[in-house]
């Protein structure tokens, strides 16, 4: 026996030593093989697959700007990189952004979010649908409005099924259909905010696409929320009450759910519901309170109080589970990528970086992406098996 161990280095991508890591592309690399390349054929030195890959590798370990993700591809081992495609020199700073600057960037999120339907797993009856926007402060050039995005996220995997850009021209409106248009809808709930809350969508959703629809009613649809208003509420039970504590405030929420016959001005309207928020600073004594309405077109049978609270909890979510993770972890506010596509490819990066991460199990993304920056194999392997 001697009389200290003897280590063997080994490859820690051998396929003998680490079966559970595919030779054969996995689903995510076969869908960034087929992203359109805006590239000329003369001159490239690496597949356009190859660059997202890389790209998504390293914003998994916490890459938050170009430069980041060419870092990241020079710490890689080149058997490593060879697993993505990699072969030769590897891809440097000024390849990577002016490919990802020149990107179909919308049609990056069409394929993306296939992948993501693709995995999305749910057990719920009824699979449920976030439409949410978020600005990216930072991409704002000389000035002007910074970059606008649209996004489709599943409430129970927390994976963004479709984004779309905003243009400076228009708002989120007319872009509500064309979001979901590559996503599969029948059966499904699509939740959105009051600005979502129009009739030419309740018309889409139900006629159109065989969805449901559960929509937050304020003050641009003035007429509805007076009706709504003005039913018997004080006839109706609570059929749902949740207490929060945190960021410094108490918060007590209730709904109360009441079935429509006719006579609301919404198209396919059962059900109306009032949500009553109660809010206290813990350093004042004083209660805030808010009534915020809800209509949608599911029946009682099909939705009861509660399951209607959960989703409409869910669709505030959002807020946390998506926009606040790419703020906060991932910098987007703070990102100095302005030009091109850029801003809208890191934001999809960003996407397929939470939802990678939650698919492998993670609860907190913050915590999953420093795990995966300490060793250069983590985000490759994880990618390789999503």
């Amino acid at each position: 026996m001697t009389s200290s161990p003897i280590l063997t280095v080994v490859d820690p991508f051998d396929a003998d030593e680490f079966p559970d890591v595919p030779a054969a592309p996995a689903a995510l690399l076969r869908a960034l093989r087929t992203v359109p390349d805006p590239r000329k054929p003369r001159g490239r030195r690496h597949q356009l697959s190859t660059i997202l890959a890389v790209a998504a590798c390293a914003v998994i370990a916490g890459a938050r700007s170009f430069v980041a993700i060419a870092e990241w591809a020079q710490a890689a081992t080149p058997a490593a990189l060879t697993k993505l495609g990699v072969t030769g020199e590897k891809p440097c700073e000024s390849t990577i952004r002016r490919t990802l600057n020149r990107l179909d960037a919308d049609g990056l999120d069409v394929i993306v979010g296939a992948w993501a339907a693709l995995v999305a797993t749910t057990s719920q009856r009824v699979q449920v649908i976030a439409v949410d926007g978020k600005s990216a402060r930072g991409s704002a050039v000389g000035g002007g409005r910074c970059r606008h995005l649209l996004s489709a996220l599943t409430h129970t995997d927390g994976l963004v099924l479709a984004q779309l850009d905003v243009d400076v021209k228009t708002n989120e409106i007319p872009l509500f259909a064309k979001l979901l248009d590559n996503i599969e809808l029948l059966g499904r709930l699509v939740t959105a905010d009051a600005l979502h809350c129009q009739r030419i969508h309740a018309d889409y959703l139900v006629e159109q696409r065989g969805a449901h629809y559960l929509l937050t009613v304020k003050g641009n649809q003035p007429a509805l929320r007076r009706q709504l208003a003005q039913l018997p509420w004080d006839q109706v039970h609570i059929a749902d009450t949740q207490n929060d504590r945190g960021h410094g405030r108490v918060e007590k929420r209730s709904i109360k759910v009441v079935s429509i016959d006719a006579g609301i001005l919404f198209p396919y309207a059962a059900q109306a519901i009032q949500i009553t928020r109660k809010t206290r600073r813990l350093t004042s004594g004083k209660w805030r309170t808010e009534t915020v309405y809800a209509v949608t077109d599911l029946t009682a049978l099909q939705a009861h109080g509660q399951q209607l609270a959960s989703w409409l909890r869910g669709h505030w979510s959002i807020e946390n589970r998506l926009h606040w993770v790419r703020d906060v972890t991932f910098g987007e506010d703070l990102s100095q990528v302005r030009t091109g596509s850029g801003p809208q490819v890191m934001a999809t990066l960003r996407n397929l970086a939470i939802g990678i991460l939650r698919i492998a199990g993670a609860t907190n993304i913050a915590q999953a992406v420093r795990h995966h920056a300490r060793d250069t194999n983590r985000p490759l392997k994880l990618l390789l098996t999503s």
